[in-house]
């Protein structure tokens, strides 16, 4: 069984990337579980004297989950055409650690107009050496849509497909790491 984690840059209550990472949960293949990481908005800034033994509890929770995990998945929305200040703070956690060093990842989009960040995630999460699957990208376009569109959309038989199939390659491609 692998084990995935999946995280939303947003912390919005009607966050169309926190919808797209539950149907992610919701519709995982055989062989996969993925659990949804809540912790965004509890983590503190990042500060490096907060390393080693003055490590916050937040902070660790969220290093053991991508530690234990066999890939990581992240849905990121675009703001000022960057990366939002949480979902960086929540990597930045992470840079100093093991936990990303050779760490399958797939992207998740809910939008098709997320270009920048898309390209500015990809950019910090190889440099943190993450091992990205560019196979297994996926893009849901759920940009402007109420939460029952959005619900609605996530359950249209094609896009379930997609969020299968965008799961089935990054286990493929995790799996093909494990050998």
């Amino acid at each position: 069984m692998l084990n995935l984690i999946a995280i939303s840059g947003s912390l919005r209550a009607a966050s169309t990337n926190s919808a797209l990472v539950a149907a992610l949960a919701l519709n995982t293949p055989a062989g996969c579980r993925v659990t949804v990481y809540d912790g965004l908005g509890r983590l503190p800034i990042f500060n490096p004297d907060d390393e080693g033994e003055r490590t916050p509890r937040e902070a660790s929770d969220l290093i053991e989950a991508v530690t234990g995990a066999d890939g990581v998945i992240v849905s990121c929305p675009e703001y000022a055409h960057g990366v939002p200040g949480g979902l960086k703070n929540a990597l930045d956690w992470l840079v100093s650690r093991d936990a990303a060093v050779g760490k399958p990842a797939m992207l998740a989009h809910a939008s098709p107009r997320s270009l920048y960040a898309r390209t500015a995630l990809a950019e910090i999460m190889r440099t943190m050496s993450f091992a990205l699957c560019e196979e297994a990208m996926l893009e849901v376009s759920l940009l402007g849509k109420k939460p029952a569109e959005v619900e609605s959309i996530l359950r249209e038989p094609a896009n379930v497909w997609a969020i299968r199939d965008g799961l089935s390659a990054f286990a493929a491609f995790i799996r093909s790491r494990q050998i």
